[in-house]
């Protein structure tokens, strides 16, 4: 299934970088992998989850971003001079009323286009650190999809990609390309950061495409320590692109939607879900206990 296309394609950067405390060094990377992948032909430059700020949960809260922020405002300007679509992969996202996980979809004219807030949040304890993210901001609860010359995208953000149900739901709703920014802790993405972005792919006869943030060279200059490796995966479950643990990179990619075609037709899984199935509960069979004797 590896063949390429002369058909439908989308040009998307994958972007990595070691996102740390400090907004204004942070961004100066998010704009650099801006202009870099729009010089190489990005029609949508995916950025990491926390790439602007990566704390502990009061820091980043404390530092929250709202859509008048100068940081946003410089990446609009960025996506506006580099005419690309940018999504700036979650950041803690600052309302009237609430704070979020929210991935921030920038159009080519520098419009603010709109969010998706992260549905599942990370409360897990990792490494014999606890990551208590509900007591941070409010989950999300809508999926999300976007058009980009003609290709459906849908949104999710890190945590999210241990949750089937919500990529099965976007690529049913005809998600060719599903996006997965995010701050992975190392602990856990040596284990099933790989795995587990090629099963969704699989599963949904999708590319997958995950930017991400990697920790620092020196123990202990992280809040967390991140494990990297952003991947880029085709629908037939090939890692198309493997950042590493490189401190600052990018890389665009021509995914072929051809092959997405290619996938479903050949495993059709997407017609053949049975939901109505899925939300019955189980029958339960007991088989009983054999008494064995004991002989004298």
């Amino acid at each position: 299934m590896s063949e390429r296309s002369e058909g439908r394609t989308l040009r998307i950067g994958l972007t990595q970088w070691h996102a740390t405390r400090e907004p204004a060094a942070n961004l100066r990377h998010a704009l650099a992998a801006v202009r870099g992948c729009a010089e190489d032909g990005a029609e949508l430059v995916l950025l990491p989850e926390n790439g602007l700020m990566l704390g502990n949960n009061a820091e980043m809260r404390e530092r929250a971003f709202s859509a008048g922020s100068p940081e946003i405002t410089e990446l609009r300007q960025a996506a506006r001079e580099a005419g690309t679509v940018v999504v700036l992969g979650g950041v803690k996202h600052r309302r009237s009323d609430r704070f979020t996980n929210s991935a921030l979809v920038i159009d080519r004219n520098g419009e603010l286009l709109g969010a998706y807030d992260k549905i599942h949040l990370f409360d897990a304890r990792v490494g014999g650190v606890s990551f208590e993210a509900s007591g941070v901001e409010r989950a999300g609860a809508e999926p999300l999809l976007l058009e980009v010359n003609g290709v459906t995208v849908g949104l999710t953000i890190c945590y999210d990609v241990r949750f089937p149900e919500l990529y099965r739901t976007l690529a049913r709703a005809g998600a060719e390309v599903i996006l997965v920014p995010a701050a992975f802790t190392r602990t856990t993405g040596r284990a099933h950061w790989e795995v587990l972005l090629r099963a969704r792919a699989i599963e949904n006869g999708a590319h997958v495409v995950a930017s991400a943030t990697v920790h620092g060279e020196r123990p202990g200059e992280d809040a967390f320590e991140t494990y990297g490796h952003a991947l880029a995966v085709a629908p037939w479950g090939e890692v198309l692109a493997d950042l590493g643990e490189a401190r600052f990179a990018h890389r665009v990619l021509e995914l072929d939607l051809d092959a997405v075609t290619r996938a479903r037709a050949t495993l059709p899984v997407l017609e053949q879900t049975r939901p109505d199935a899925y939300t019955r509960t189980p029958r339960r069979l007991v088989v009983g206990r054999t008494e064995t004797e004991t002989v004298v």
